[in-house]
């Protein structure tokens, strides 16, 4: 008898665990998503300007070694890390670290302002006299460096943005000039688009990312047992976007960047 088909399951490509700000270690983690029929992966923070996060090259080190010791036992774990764009560890790591990693994701956390100076996106404060539409220009034009010099194969929550805009609706600040703009970038690297759990991108974005032929990445942004694998609403926006589940971005299956 010809043996049944897997089951598809998706992939959480972006959690957080004990290493940074996530409350559950990371055999928890991978527990859990088993229990909730998500290919687990854990994605903590590095970076040296994130608290609570693996802040140094051998911190990265350590952390590769216990991940690699823990997917003996959980084959389906991609091991992964969350980088900041406008840190330096990602720049500083060797190469054949680079390498032990599943997937990596980046993150713009922060941006460059035309001044010289750096907007936070989770600083409480706006930049006096800075006007949001010139902030918005400065935020696509960071995300273009971004995929041009970052060797990640994922954008994590690509509409994220300062705490100060935030209540505004995200297609006013996200133009469509933007977006083809930012979708474009991704396109021409080969850089996944997250469809965010925790910061949800509007649907015109994430359908315009799937006609620019940019891959889609499933992440619950988890730093809790209930946020892990909670994957519901990034899945069934990837397919209102007509994305099939077999091209939604799993390292396994399309691996990494070259």
């Amino acid at each position: 008898m010809t043996a049944p088909a897997p089951v598809w399951r998706p992939r959480d490509c972006h959690a957080h665990t004990t290493f940074s700000d996530g409350v559950l270690a990371p055999k928890a983690l991978v527990e859990v998503a088993r229990e909730r029929g998500v290919r687990p992966s854990i994605a903590d923070h590095l970076s040296g300007d994130v608290s609570s996060a693996v802040g140094t090259v051998a911190g990265v080190v350590h952390y590769l070694d216990v991940l690699e010791r823990l997917r003996a036992d959980a084959p389906e774990l991609s091991i992964a890390g969350e980088f900041c764009w406008h840190d330096t560890l990602w720049r500083d790591l060797p190469r054949e670290q680079w390498a032990r990693f599943g997937h990596t994701v980046g993150s713009l956390h922060a941006v460059w302002l035309p001044s010289g100076a750096r907007m936070h996106m989770f600083q409480r404060h706006w930049t006096e006299g800075l006007d949001a539409q010139a902030y918005m220009d400065a935020h696509v034009e960071n995300l273009e460096r971004f995929a041009r010099e970052m060797p990640v194969d994922v954008l994590a929550h690509p509409t994220l943005l300062p705490h100060a805009l935030r209540a505004r609706p995200l297609p006013e600040l996200w133009t469509e000039a933007r977006e083809e703009r930012a979708v474009r970038a991704l396109a021409d690297a080969g850089i996944a688009f997250e469809v965010s759990n925790r910061y949800r991108p509007h649907a015109r974005f994430v359908a315009r990312a799937v006609a620019a032929g940019v891959r889609l990445s499933l992440g619950s942004d988890g730093h809790t047992f209930d946020q892990v694998a909670d994957l519901a609403w990034p899945l069934a926006t990837a397919r209102e976007a007509g994305a099939r589940d077999e091209e939604l971005y799993d390292p396994q299956a399309h691996g990494r960047r070259q």
